[in-house]
């Protein structure tokens, strides 16, 4: 595994680049067949190669999908990780969005803001019984939130957060309308920051939305 990961910086590749062939590995890294063989499987896991059957092997997008994938399940595997897995991804969260407030309201375009408000507005229309997917509008407002970041990390790790939600979320209290409407109201306070371009006043939304999530999360911690 150390020497394809060393073959890869050496030689500058990047993904979707070609590796050579097994038997060149073979001779390239001094390992037997199956060692190889063995090494590939494992990186392909982690997404830092990719077998193309039929057309040889590549360099992987070298994501954080095994990263997401993991937490995801470490929230199944035990009935108190899975508060506390989603615990610690709010506070991630809430730190990179609050912590690149200026950016954010800066970079997010006059159409992306308008995309944002749409957002609110299916919400608005589940919650009154209009429609479906509630969630789904939820978690495609914060993807687009901090898309202009462009950065793969914030991006997974908020995938990694709605992964875990999904499995949580039947443990939390009940999501009452109060909930409902006090998230859709945050959401817009957000959009209505980011139309001002008010750094300030997006970071202090943030905080008032992300505050009851965390408040939910721990009452049902505790009665667990």
């Amino acid at each position: 595994m150390d020497g394809i990961k060393s073959y890869i910086l050496r030689n500058q590749l990047r993904p979707g680049d070609p590796l050579p062939t097994e038997p060149a590995l073979c001779e390239a890294l001094g390992a037997s067949r199956s060692s190889v063989r063995e090494a590939i499987r494992i990186l392909t896991a982690l997404d830092i190669v990719e077998v193309r059957h039929g057309h040889g092997t590549y360099v992987g997008r070298l994501s954080l999908s095994a990263l997401v994938e993991s937490l995801a399940f470490r929230g199944l595997l035990s009935p108190d990780d899975d508060f506390q897995v989603m615990s610690d991804l709010i506070e991630v969260r809430e730190l990179f969005e609050r912590g690149m407030a200026e950016r954010l309201v800066q970079s997010l375009s006059d159409d992306q803001v308008d995309r944002l408000a749409a957002l609110v507005d299916e919400m608005r229309k589940a919650g009154a019984g209009e429609g479906n997917g509630f969630i789904e509008a939820d978690r495609a407002f914060h993807t687009l939130l901090v898309a202009p970041l462009g950065n793969d990390l914030i991006g997974q790790l908020s995938a990694a957060f709605w992964d875990v939600y999904v499995i949580v979320a039947p443990h939390l209290d009940v999501f009452t309308h109060e909930h409902e409407a006090a998230t859709i109201a945050n959401h817009q306070r957000i959009v209505d920051a980011v139309r001002d371009r008010d750094p300030a006043e997006f970071a202090a939304a943030l905080t008032e939305h992300y505050a009851p999530v965390r408040k939910r999360i721990a009452e049902a911690r505790a009665r667990r």
